[in-house]
């Protein structure tokens, strides 16, 4: 309610005389809430970042990048870095997600013309990609967030412990992952390149919460686009899509393998790494933050997960592993969409 109070006071300095009133426009998975503020004659965002617990700074220089790419990003109108505060411009309220549920038929042209338009705005973003701007995607990162699968889902939501030759197995399973993502091509990633967080808008899409984007793997978005923990799409759709991307970039010179096996061998191996992540965090935003309904969201990532293992005999060991813990998994409700 004090952070509420602040952001109002706030608005008010920057609109004198001017009347609004503040709606929750959205929320994420950190501290970050989003309001519109609505005027008689328009509306804006504004973004509450508690300064203690977010960083405004990489939102702002994220958005100017893609900006420059030409990428739809909110414009920044307004900004107090001090608070926490930033006005941004209003990309409506529909999100891929919200308007594929809309659809009377999920596999239609609307679906294709959606995802065909993140891959266009995803391919100006890579072209525009270059070394020493953002964060290296390296192998701290890459390993902290592995980590969070014992760490979150086996530990808090499997209540399992690893025996000995468990976290060896394990840990080899995951030094031969941060092995392969670390040899991709690397580009500008997103990180989160999914239907909650693109906005149906014109120019088509607009994007949303890239402030924790960094240089690595070029198949990560990818993964986050076409596996998404929100909707399940037919592999064979996977696959066209996953082709059609491949081809136009190859055409623009961006750096993926010339044999399209070893490009979607690289996408599926991406997959494991951003699969076991998402579960822990699924986990620890329910144990953790109280928000429990990412659990719901579990058994899609979980069968990703399951696939990709079954594809490549190096993953075997990990395969085995999930057999095991599978009979200490809770029963989770059945919330997700099948398309």
């Amino acid at each position: 309610m004090e952070r509420l109070l602040l952001l109002e006071s706030w608005l008010r300095e920057r609109f004198r005389g001017k009347d609004f009133t503040l709606s929750a426009a959205s929320t994420d998975a950190s501290f970050r809430r989003y309001f519109r503020v609505t005027f008689d004659d328009g509306t804006f965002i504004a973004m509450d970042a508690p300064p203690e617990q977010e960083d405004c700074a990489p939102f702002l220089r994220v958005a100017g990048l893609f900006s420059e790419a030409g990428a739809n990003v909110p414009a920044i109108l307004a900004q107090d870095i001090s608070q926490g505060f930033l006005l941004l411009a209003d990309l409506g309220s529909t999100t891929y997600l919200q308007a594929l549920n809309g659809q009377p038929d999920h596999s239609g042209h609307e679906a294709h013309q959606l995802y065909s338009d993140a891959v266009g705005a995803l391919l100006k973003i890579q072209l525009a990609s270059r070394p020493g701007i953002l964060p290296d995607y390296d192998e701290p990162l890459l390993s902290r967030e592995l980590h969070l699968f014992p760490d979150w889902y086996l530990d808090r939501h499997l209540q399992t412990s690893l025996g000995a030759s468990q976290k060896v197995e394990l840990h080899g399973i995951f030094q031969l992952i941060v092995r392969n993502s670390l040899a991709q091509p690397k580009v500008f990633v997103h990180r989160d390149y999914h239907s909650r967080n693109l906005m149906v808008t014109s120019p088509n899409p607009g994007i949303l919460d890239f402030q924790d984007a960094v240089y690595g793997p070029i198949t990560y978005d990818l993964v986050s686009l076409f596996k998404d923990a929100y909707i399940r799409w037919d592999e064979e759709r996977v696959l066209d899509w996953l082709i059609r991307y491949w081809e136009q970039a190859r055409k623009l010179g961006l750096p993926v393998p010339a044999d399209f096996s070893d490009f979607y061998r690289d996408f599926e191996w991406m997959g494991v790494q951003r699969h076991l992540k998402v579960l822990g965090i699924f986990a620890r935003l329910n144990y953790r933050d109280g928000k429990s309904a990412y659990l719901g969201n579990m058994p899609l990532v979980e069968d990703y997960l399951r696939k990709a293992c079954e594809r490549y005999k190096e993953l075997g060991p990990l395969l085995t592993l999930l057999d095991e813990w599978e009979v200490r998994k809770p029963q989770e409700p059945k919330v997700g969409y099948t398309f």
